[in-house]
């Protein structure tokens, strides 16, 4: 570990034993932001709200099942199956495909996620703002990185393969997808909060893997974020995920190349920090010493010491799963919206 990199010696329940332990994955999650909801985020929250298609997706769990087998399991006919089939499809939530069976062909399915988390909207008597800041994942401004390494844009790659030298590339600032086998990228974001805010929580979002030789879906590695020189913890990513497109990457890619990732989100308060909701370690937002109108350091990589060295692959808006580069949201309150809501809840503001 650099110099320039902390880690919290303290553990949530005061027993002064580091606090970092490693998230172990859980399944595929997807973030559905419904603040501005759109026609696609509509039709998923529409697809969910029906006892049979609930079913269908909890019958299925992590497996690959055939429709007729669906229908028969669940006492449907063809026909039903096949309409919520497609609902469930149309809006991202079931993968289908064709499959040679002993009479032609017969219509495979299987669950794209195993778990959401959904940004309700917020309104006016919210008593905490935010601001969010999208960085393309080529507008690092350090690294340090082994190969296997590399990046590539929507149209071709960028300077050679396996040469650390293609991260100088001046195109690397149009890269969708970068990848190593150990070390880090580091991004640095303004600080856009108005002055006098307080920060009260930051959350990073992304879209990752681990990096295998072309893909690999048993090939973990350990990713580690860090936040203005603090270790956040680590989480495991279980693959290096392919064997089927990613819904954005583009056509030039190799299909038995990295296709896309896991959408994960970093999130630390006043209580520490969470990876999709799963504790993660006692890191809190104190512990990140924001200071006002100063930028905020991220880093993300993979340790030489960790446990899992699998490498990483970082995912832009063009490439993958996700149209989204990393997204830094930082949630603040001001003394004014503090007071207001405490004014309309009948408690003392202290005036």
């Amino acid at each position: 570990m650099s110099d320039d990199m902390q880690e919290v010696d303290r553990a949530p329940d005061g027993t002064g034993e580091p606090s970092f332990h490693r998230i172990l994955p859980t399944g595929k999650a997807l973030m559905i932001d419904a603040r501005s909801p759109d026609g696609e985020t509509i039709a998923l929250l529409k697809a969910l709200a029906n006892e049979t298609r609930m079913a269908m997706l909890e019958y299925l769990g992590d497996r690959v099942v055939a429709l007729t087998q669906i229908a028969q399991e669940l006492d449907l006919p063809p026909s039903t199956t096949a309409m919520h089939i497609g609902i469930l499809e149309r809006a991202g939530l079931l993968h289908t495909d064709l499959q040679p069976a002993s009479r032609g062909l017969q219509k495979v399915c299987s669950r794209t996620y195993d778990e959401l988390v959904i940004d309700l909207p917020r309104g006016t008597h919210h008593s905490r703002e935010r601001v969010e800041i999208s960085m393309p994942v080529g507008a690092y401004t350090s690294f340090d990185v082994d190969p296997t390494c590399g990046l590539a844009t929507s149209s071709g790659l960028v300077g050679y393969l396996d040469d650390r030298n293609a991260f100088y590339e001046p195109d690397r600032i149009n890269a969708q997808l970068l990848w190593f086998r150990s070390g880090f990228v580091e991004y640095v974001f303004p600080d856009r909060v108005p002055p006098g805010a307080r920060v009260v929580s930051a959350q990073l979002t992304a879209e990752v893997s681990s990096e295998a030789p072309l893909h690999d879906l048993d090939w973990p590695s350990d990713v580690s974020v860090w936040m203005n020189g603090v270790r956040l913890g680590d989480w495991t990513c279980p693959a290096d995920y392919g064997g089927s497109r990613g819904r954005l990457t583009p056509r030039w890619w190799e299909d038995n190349n990295s296709q896309f990732g896991v959408l994960k989100r970093w999130h630390v308060k006043n209580d520490g920090t969470a990876i999709d909701g799963v504790p993660l370690s006692g890191v809190t937002i104190d512990d990140l010493h924001l200071a006002p109108r100063q930028p905020i350091a991220v880093r993300i990589g993979v340790r030489r010491d960790a446990a899992n060295v699998g490498g990483l692959n970082l995912f832009g808006r063009r490439f993958g799963n996700y149209p989204q580069d990393l997204v830094l949201r930082l949630e603040y309150a001001t003394a004014k919206r503090v007071a207001d809501a405490a004014e309309e809840a009948g408690e003392p503001n202290g005036s």
